[in-house]
């Protein structure tokens, strides 16, 4: 078994309340490996739709966005983990400082940080033809603003190891029917290289993982039955996937690693 030397490190870790999504499945390969977690998480209240129901029978986009971390947490406790859950707003400067300060009041210094928490638009608003001024400030909020306050306050308190992660898509350089989403990921791609070699003096990695169509809960048989064939490799990725690739960037190993764009996809969009 690799040591990833990431014990008693830690990583906070945004957007992690959907149980079966990317931040969750990521959090608990960080909690194996014996690193104290941080949930970043925010709530946000969508009704129930049956109509939008995946194979377990979960309203797929009520599992992802609406639901508290109750389920990860449980997880976390049962495994024994060191760990904090805050329910918070990135996209909020006066958040993302008292995340920080929580953090560094428990555990006194801050060595990973995973840009996971994203956010897009559900109402069909995001083509050229559609898109509202909410729609592209929400979306830049959380996935651009969001993320550049948590990178700037990780590197104001940085120790002696340093570790970014963010998340994008496969599809940043072309998504048509989300445009907005798809430039915030595109933007945030671009920010990753930027900010790698402002920090690569402090010894700090600032990397970026794109998955390819991810099963987070979202992707019900009949979309599947439409994705797959994109995939070269026939299959969806798991978010078990791009945890362990975001482990290992956030490793030892990984050190002489920054600035890059890791796509996990398959094989889809090279």
């Amino acid at each position: 078994m690799i040591d990833y030397g990431l014990k008693d490190k830690v990583a906070i870790i945004t957007g992690a309340n959907n149980p079966w999504g990317i931040g969750a499945t990521t959090a608990i390969a960080f909690a194996r490996e014996g690193a104290k977690v941080v949930l970043v998480y925010k709530k946000v209240d969508r009704p129930f739709d049956a109509t939008k129901m995946d194979r377990n029978g979960v309203d797929r986009y009520y599992g992802a966005n609406a639901g508290n971390a109750d389920a990860v947490e449980s997880k976390l406790k049962e495994m024994g983990a060191d760990y904090i859950v805050l329910e918070s707003d990135i996209s909020n400067e006066d958040d993302v400082k008292n995340i920080y300060s929580i953090v560094l009041d428990k555990y006194g210094r801050i060595d990973i940080l995973f840009n996971n928490a994203a956010t897009d638009d559900e109402t069909g608003c995001d083509t050229i033809e559609t898109i509202t001024q909410k729609v592209i400030d929400d979306t830049f909020a959380v996935n651009v603003r969001g993320s550049i306050l948590m990178t700037r306050e990780f590197i104001k308190h940085r120790g002696s190891y340093g570790r970014v992660i963010n998340i994008s898509t496969d599809a940043s350089q072309i998504f048509a029917g989300q445009i907005t989403y798809g430039a915030s990921k595109a933007t945030l791609e671009a920010l990753t290289r930027s900010i790698a070699l402002e920090v690569a003096q402090y010894g700090i990695t600032v990397n970026c993982v794109s998955p390819g169509p991810t099963q987070t809960g979202w992707i019900d048989d009949e979309f599947e039955k439409v994705v797959v064939p994109l995939i070269p490799m026939g299959k969806l990725i798991q978010p078990e996937d791009i945890a362990e690739t975001v482990l290992f960037l956030a490793s030892k190993q990984a050190r002489m690693i920054t600035g890059q764009v890791i796509k996990v996809s398959g094989g889809k969009a090279l």
